[in-house]
């Protein structure tokens, strides 16, 4: 049984002045600057070092998902303004997380759990409503009341055939991290999206992919490196900070991933050199180990991974991450899947072994966030003097700030 150690919320928490903070990002994205971290050696550069720094045969693994512009506004008859934020879509029939593509391309209607500003403000029974400009003329969209208690909001328009996609794209704003403190700009639309985003649906940026552009991926080619894209639509609950003094009893947030074929394909020959871009892309890859694991058990619901699963069994009832890969690409071929959509809470924590993961792309994390965490079971108790020597040489810190490479 690999049980989580226990670790105090005072452990995992670094004095971050405010004026480090990012609040807006460089005007040229790979302008950063890049900590290098390898085996306990602490390097400085530029982001643009960052395909001569990566260790030979890396491969790279980026999240594609997209931000949505998921706030949306509507005002009452009596003046009061209801903000909803749309966390993620819900199956009205089901009460299920569809596929969030689904969702997206829904016309006529949706039904999305939300949190909602003034929510007090909004009566049982009554109609928001608010008028959209769109190119092929206005819009009428209406906000109902689906479910109270689970703050679950349908949201109809008319015309009923444009799909959810374009409407949302021309009615809401972009969501940007409650930390910035600041509301979100035009130019925010573009800079809070990585130069590669595809599959919407995401109400926060993989933001350790904001630093890249085509001339890095430039660099990236000559200089041999190999990469793929997979799709986790990162949630709000990213941005949750750790409020229990045990974080043990952390109640993790639960994100929705889709993995493909050739993803496995891919993963397979290259195990052992698999570096993600980002926590979520960690999060998406450690995942599928556990899940292989699950399929290999003949587990039901083996595309749920709750937050405990990972410390429940012993080490030697656990496949190689070889095996564990190969299970889920047995399955999908099998069943003549291109695609599984899957939904993962995974916490990783210090005491966790990282199964596909032999280091990491990011940013700089919030002091008390499971993001620490998941760094300081990467390179241990090192995180504190990485961040040390980050603040020490003027990194900005957070969504839109500097970059870090982690090599344990």
């Amino acid at each position: 049984m690999n049980e989580l150690p226990e670790i105090r919320l005072d452990q995992i928490q670094y004095d971050l002045p405010d004026d480090r903070i990012a609040r807006f990002p460089l005007p040229q994205r790979d302008a950063s600057k890049l900590l290098v971290y390898k085996g306990g050696q602490i390097d400085h550069g530029a982001f643009t070092d960052l395909p001569r720094q990566l260790p030979p045969d890396s491969y790279l693994v980026f999240n594609n998902t997209r931000v949505i512009p998921a706030r949306l506004y509507f005002t009452r008859a009596t003046g009061a303004l209801i903000e909803l934020f749309l966390l993620n879509p819900i199956n009205p029939d089901t009460g299920a997380v569809p596929p969030i593509s689904q969702a997206m391309e829904a016309t006529g209607a949706v039904v999305w759990q939300a949190m909602i500003g003034n929510r007090k403000r909004w009566k049982p029974g009554e109609t928001l409503e608010t008028r959209i400009p769109m190119p092929s003329g206005e819009v009428t969209l209406r906000a109902d009341w689906f479910d109270t208690d689970q703050s679950l909001i349908r949201l109809s328009w008319q015309p009923a055939e444009l799909p959810f996609a374009q409407l949302i794209e021309q009615a809401g704003q972009i969501p940007l991290p409650p930390y910035l403190n600041r509301e979100a700009t035009t130019d925010d639309r573009e800079t809070y999206q990585t130069v590669y985003s595809k599959k919407e649906g995401a109400v926060a940026a993989p933001t350790a992919g904001l630093h890249f552009t085509p001339a890095v991926f430039e660099e990236l080619a000559q200089q041999g490196v190999a990469y793929d894209y997979l799709t986790l639509h990162v949630g709000a609950g990213t941005f949750q900070p750790i409020k229990t003094d045990d974080i043990r009893q952390h109640f993790m947030h639960t994100e929705q991933v889709v993995y493909t074929v050739t993803n496995l394909q891919n993963l397979l020959p290259r195990i052992g050199h698999i570096i993600p871009v980002g926590t979520t892309s960690m999060r998406a890859l450690e995942s599928l180990y556990w899940m292989g694991v699950k399929v290999m058990r003949q587990e039901p619901e083996p595309f749920t991974l709750d937050q405990h699963y990972a410390y429940q069994l012993s080490a030697d009832q656990l496949p190689s991450p070889t095996q564990a890969v190969q299970a889920v690409l047995d399955y999908m071929t099998t069943r003549n899947l291109d695609t599984v959509t899957a939904h993962t809470s995974i916490y990783i924590t210090p005491g966790y072994s990282l199964r596909l993961c032999n280091g990491i792309v990011t940013n700089f994390h919030q002091p008390g966030s499971t993001l620490i965490l998941l760094i300081a079971a990467l390179i241990g108790d090192d995180w504190k003097r990485v961040y040390r020597e980050a603040l020490d040489k003027g990194y900005r810190f957070l969504s839109y700030g500097d970059s870090s490479l982690l090599i344990p």
